[in-house]
């Protein structure tokens, strides 16, 4: 795939069919992009009206083309298109880009011609972007290949951007600007190549220093997430994404439903994938710019350095809003600011070093505030003044800058006649200025946001077992025998069965047809109890005054059942009553939500928050996608103003965290196996310092399940492959258990490494280290299961578990290829664990669909050698101190 997106954005042939001389037409427009912005490859114009083009020949057809060009680009009316499809097949072309439109979104015939183009292609086996686009470009090349009016300058940011008009609309602002791209695409109708083939092709392109994307909606979310995850760690991506009114949110009945909506859907996932959203087009590019000027604050404490009180304040009040810090100035900055600022100077932050001042005081000023270990960035701003020189303060500012490059340095250069050379002399030096000093705090705390994230992402989560002793079985058995009867909505003691099925806790109530077993199941119970209305068709029982809560004597009892069944009959005749359902009371100190929702683009949610009867009304909730680990999970508890209260709060005590991460470690598998239910409120979920227990639950499945190619294919995330856990038998007799790496498995990587020779290391990493720190650590066991496979090893000794080798393929994002490693500790090489570790991962590469592994290896490591021989793979020698090996699967 990567040698055909090669052929789209750095092609050294062009065919444009459709190429005219009518100045009205687009293929005039592409024409003469191609012509002008200094490609230097050939280019060929297909047009049965013309025998030449602008001095250049033109073809009738494209079977009379010289070659098969890298890349063809079609801009003829919409009903051709699948015809020419059929011909470019024919010529070998495998590289199509389609500008035309007419398809998707011109009603029904556009639709069928868009299935027929789709299908063409795949027929011919041609790779496609568009149709319905503005085209691509690649600066560096002088490629152009779009009818958009500017050509911008090279850079070192990628753009893919799913409008052609917003597309045209950036380039020719971009170009205004001066903002340049590594390459440009818009992909308009995705009938092919999606956002996830060009964040693949753009991460792995050293050209591109961040990906920036302007999306409107999104076909393939799991594709697209695996992609985006690969290269968060080293490749910022921030996302413009269309459509964040309510309207675009699915209508639902539940609790859970409301208060996810898509928009929150796409917050999450782009979190939970290290994405930078982004609200307006400028933000994008603000963003953009800052990533590519300045290193990441470590944190969100920022000093501003200014010389005028007002925009200072509103610095501060921006960054109040948006949860940042101002920085407290440690006692020696103060001493040493007294020293050369004037009496009246605010000695405090922000630091006014007032109208009059110097570029001395304001080195000063800014020096000490880089140098404080308090500080994570600065904020200069600067106001026009008679007595001032922006261009000399703009120098004052580059200087310190370069002195401490580990903290960010933002400028607000306000004013626009007088600063214009002083704003040029900050971004050729790599300092990102803003008009207004808002923008630069946005910006510091979207900095902050994406670290934060970063570091959250790849934190260690606390152990879990890998068997949680779920009843898989029984719960299946629950789901199939309600699709046995046509139902699709659960009961609540339906819906608490299943729940208990995966280790949740559940008041289990006793179902009263009749007043007199109401009465006879509160005795057997114990008072007081709470009686509540059983029907499947009520999901609120609070909206039908469905609930009866502390009732503590008989005469209570008989009382709420004749009231429970009136109020209903009056509110809901039509609802199917089954009974009253009589529970235990319990001490609810915190009534909590936790529900699924199913996604149209991403599948099923995790909702956590506050919940009750006005959970709507506080909307305190935080959105996750599964699968979960216990990091994970308590990161959504926080994403809530509920947390501070689980916490502990004056007299309430806390609740135990760790109790409620497993929980909702455990709802999250419930929601992965099973792909029909569409959507469950558990609501309220109790918690008190003791524990919690699920007191009212709902679960509705989709009224049709349809069919799963692969498991877990309703997922936007593969979760951890348990079918890949199996036992082995070494040479010796010693058994091992061989599993996917986890991210709890951290410290027993570590510990792998620590109990590896220094040479045995080398030939691994072909290289001498001494260990692996935390960030290396997580690049080998937070791991998509989509792209990339470590098997252990995994011994138990002393009742403790350790690990004795690790395999592992990483791939490419295509499915064609895949890198291949490996390493056993010294105390168990000879032992046959190297051949049993290839065989398995060999294995799954080829069940994953791969064409071949390779792998690298010292020339002085023989046993390497000898392992790929007897494997298989094909040996081929290079000129470096490593030769590869290949295996074609």
């Amino acid at each position: 795939m990567k040698k055909i997106l090669d052929q789209f954005f750095r092609p050294q042939s062009v065919a444009l069919i459709g190429a005219t001389e009518k100045p009205e037409k687009i293929g005039h427009a592409v024409l003469q992009n191609l012509l002008t912005a200094g490609f230097k490859g050939d280019i060929f114009p297909v047009n049965p009206k013309y025998q030449n083009l602008e001095g250049l020949k033109c073809y009738s057809s494209v079977g009379k083309l010289p070659k098969a060009p890298d890349l063809t680009i079609i801009v003829t009316p919409a009903p051709i298109v699948p015809g020419l499809m059929k011909e470019c097949g024919k010529k070998g072309i495998v590289s199509v880009l389609v500008l035309s439109a007419g398809f998707k979104e011109a009603g029904e015939t556009g639709d069928a011609l868009f299935r027929d183009l789709k299908a063409q292609a795949k027929e011919h086996g041609i790779r496609l972007i568009g149709p319905n686009c503005l085209g691509l470009l690649t600066p560096a090349l002088g490629l152009n290949a779009t009818y958009a009016p500017a050509m911008p300058a090279h850079g070192r940011v990628a753009f893919i951007s799913q409008s052609a008009a917003m597309g045209s609309a950036i380039l020719d602002w971009a170009a205004e600007k001066n903002v340049g791209f590594s390459h440009f695409v818009s992909i308009g109708g995705m009938a092919d190549i999606g956002f996830d083939h060009l964040i693949d092709y753009f991460g792995s392109d050293n050209r591109t220093a961040c990906i920036l994307i302007y999306m409107e909606s999104l076909v393939n979310a799991r594709k697209f997430m695996s992609a985006a995850r690969a290269f968060a760690r080293s490749k910022p991506i921030v996302v413009l994404k269309a459509g964040r009114s309510k309207d675009g949110a699915r209508a639902t009945f539940s609790h859970t439903g409301s208060m996810a909506g898509n928009d929150a859907v796409f917050d999450a996932a782009f979190h939970r994938a290290g994405i930078i959203r982004a609200a307006t087009v400028q933000q994008l590019f603000d963003c953009a710019q800052a990533l590519s000027m300045q290193p990441l604050p470590a944190s969100n404490r920022l000093a501003i350095v200014t010389n005028a009180g007002g925009p200072a304040i509103l610095a501060t009040d921006w960054l109040a809003r948006r949860n940042g810090m101002l920085a407290t100035l440690q006692p020696t900055a103060l001493s040493a600011l007294d020293t050369v600022m004037p009496p009246a100077w605010s000695r405090s932050n922000p630091i006014d070093v007032l109208g009059d001042a110097t570029p001395e005081r304001y080195r000063a000023a800014i020096k000490t505030c880089l140098h404080d270990t308090g500080v994570d960035a600065v904020l200069c701003i600067l106001t026009a003044q008679n007595m001032t020189d922006p261009t000399e303060f703009a120098r004052v500012v580059v200087e310190e800058s370069k002195k401490v490059k580990t903290k960010p340095v933002y400028a607000a250069w306000m004013g626009l006649h007088s600063m214009g050379p002083g704003r040029r002399l900050l971004e050729s030096e790599k300092i990102p200025w803003y008009p207004f000093p808002e923008r630069a705090v946005e910006v510091f705390m979207k900095m902050v946001n994406y670290h934060d994230t970063l570091e959250l992402l790849y934190e260690t989560p606390p152990d879990m077992p890998l068997e949680l002793g779920f009843q898989r079985e029984k719960a299946r058995s629950i789901v199939e025998q309600l699709r046995k009867k046509g139902r699709t909505e659960l009961s609540e003691s339906e819906s608490m069965q299943l729940l208990q099925c995966y280790g949740i806790p559940v008041n289990i109530g006793k179902l009263a047809r009749t007043e007199e077993e109401a009465v006879s199941h509160a005795l057997s119970i114990g008072l007081p109890v709470v009686m509540k209305i059983e029907s499947p068709d009520i999901w609120h029982k609070s909206d039908v005054n469905g609930v009866r809560l502390g009732l503590e004597s008989e005469a209570d009892v008989r009382r709420a059942y004749h009231s429970l069944l009136e109020n209903v009959q009056k509110k809901r005749p039509d609802a199917r009553i089954m009974g009253v359902l009589v529970e235990k009371m319990w001490n609810v100190q915190h009534e909590l939500l936790i529900g699924t929702v199913k996604d149209a683009v991403f599948g099923p949610v995790v909702v956590f928050g506050l919940g009750g009867a006005a959970t709507e009304i506080w909307q305190d909730r935080a959105i996750a996608l599964p699968p979960l680990n216990r990091a994970l999970a308590r990161h959504l508890v926080d994403g809530t103003r509920i947390s501070r209260l689980l916490q502990g709060y004056r007299h309430v005590p806390a609740v135990p965290m760790e109790y409620l991460e497993h929980i909702l470690c455990r709802f999250a598998y419930l929601v992965m196996d099973f792909p029909d239910i569409r959507e469950i409120d558990i609501n309220p979920f109790a918690m008190n310092a003791e524990g919690g227990i699920a007191l009212d639950a709902a679960v509705t499945l989709e009224r049709d399940p349809g069919r799963q190619r692969e498991p877990y294919s309703h997922l936007s995330i593969l979760p951890y492959p348990t079918q890949w856990i199996k036992k082995a038998q070494l040479r010796d007799g010693s058994k091992v258990l061989l599993r996917p790496i986890r991210p709890e498995d951290e410290a027993l990587e570590a510990r792998l490494v620590e109990n590896t020779s220094r040479e045995s290391l080398y030939f691994r990493f072909f290289g001498y280290l001494s260990g692996l720190n935390h960030q290396m650590l997580t690049r080998f066991t937070h791991i998509d299961y989509d792209r990339e496979m470590a098997i252990v090893a995994e011994i138990e000794r002393k009742g403790q578990k350790e690990l004795i080798g690790v395999v592992r393929i990483v791939g490419d994002g295509w499915r064609e290829t895949a890198e291949y490693a490996i390493l056993i500790t010294d105390a168990w090489q000879g032992h046959g664990l190297g051949s049993i570790l290839t065989d398995y991962i060999l294995e799954i590469a080829k069940e994953q669909g791969y064409r071949m592994v390779y792998g690298s290896f010292l020339k002085i490591n023989g046993d390497m050698r000898r392992l790929f021989q007897r494997k298989g793979f094909v040996i081929k020698s290079t000129e470096e101190e490593f030769d590869l090996a290949e295996k074609v699967l």
